[in-house]
């Protein structure tokens, strides 16, 4: 089973592994893609003003162009302790023993604009960079993940489960198919239901948690929604790849 997670705008600093080496990445047919948008990205922090307006930056430009300037030179972490967030509070990785840690770099992955997508396990520094950025001189961000991504993600899922709980700018970044989804719904007290926003990524953190803790092995969207009951979420299977988490 593959777990792909959105990232999140927010990252933690610092670290204490080695700087940046993209050859410690997995999916390795991703990495001349990686090198040229980390290049990138670094030559852009030069230009703090056109780096603020292609990044859509605000408050706290500064010290994000800082970490896109120090890419190849900060330190790293696992993604895993590097994103956070809502979905990664839920997610609640701090708390994992040493062997429900292990099941987390086994079973998850990242999306992420720089790097395609990462292993929870694999070392990288903090940065700046949404799946919707258009960077000056280069294609979109969708056309230069589209070619290489889809394949890399099958061939990292080795023909197991894939729960793609990514947002949709980081589907179209790369998709896998047959890849089950989670959709977010409340329901009213008249019956109705409408998509969550704000709770979107607690409920995905919580899934994303359950299917790391558990024991079993889904193989089937019925398998991962008696994953999801049993860590008391309610879900219901719309069909064979979409299931939808319903919250009141």
């Amino acid at each position: 089973m593959l777990v792909l997670l959105p990232p999140s705008e927010t990252k933690s600093d610092g670290g204490t592994g080695a700087p940046l080496d993209l050859a410690d990445l997995a999916m390795p047919q991703l990495t001349a893609v990686r090198d040229k948008l980390v290049t990138e990205v670094v030559q852009l922090a030069a230009d703090p003003a056109a780096a603020t307006a292609a990044l859509g930056l605000g408050k706290g430009a500064d010290a994000e162009i800082a970490r896109n300037a120090s890419l190849r030179a900060s330190p790293t972490r696992p993604a895993l302790e590097r994103y956070t967030g809502v979905l990664y509070d839920a997610l609640d990785a701090t708390s994992f023993t040493k062997a429900q840690r292990a099941k987390a770099y086994a079973r998850l992955g990242i999306g992420s604009a720089l790097f395609g997508a990462v292993r929870a396990s694999d070392p990288i520094p903090a940065y700046r960079l949404s799946g919707g950025t258009k960077l000056p001189g280069l294609p979109t961000l969708s056309a230069l993940w589209r070619d290489v991504l889809p394949d890399a993600l099958s061939a990292e899922a080795a023909g197991e489960l894939v729960i793609d709980l990514r947002s949709g700018t980081y589907q179209q970044l790369g998709r896998v198919p047959d890849a089950i989804t989670a959709n977010v719904l409340t329901e009213h007290p008249d019956g109705s239901r409408t998509v969550v926003s704000h709770f979107n990524k607690h409920h995905k953190g919580l899934l994303a948690r359950a299917l790391v803790l558990t024991r079993a092995e889904p193989t089937d969207i019925r398998a991962v929604a008696r994953v999801a009951t049993k860590a008391g979420l309610r879900t219901e299977i719309a069909s064979p790849t979409e299931l939808l988490i319903i919250t009141q």
